[in-house]
């Protein structure tokens, strides 16, 4: 497993970067657009404006989103 922190103060997101495959679900129901696919692994440089909704949460095909801030 590569699991990778990717955080900006108390917000934060865990992915699994060896199961990401870049589907682009998370980056398609974020409202904050804290998402991007870059190289085909998510990225998340714009975690900081996060607003917890949660909305990421099981729609990853393949489950790459471990944890996250709010959950």
């Amino acid at each position: 497993m590569a699991k990778k922190r990717i955080e900006d103060g108390d917000l934060w997101v865990d992915v699994d970067l060896d199961l990401c495959t870049g589907a682009g679900e998370c980056v398609d129901v974020c409202p904050e657009d804290c998402y991007e696919v870059v190289n085909g692994k998510l990225v998340a440089d714009k975690i900081g404006t996060c607003i917890e909704c949660a909305a990421c949460d099981g729609v990853c095909p393949n489950d790459a989103i471990l944890d996250h801030c709010s959950w």
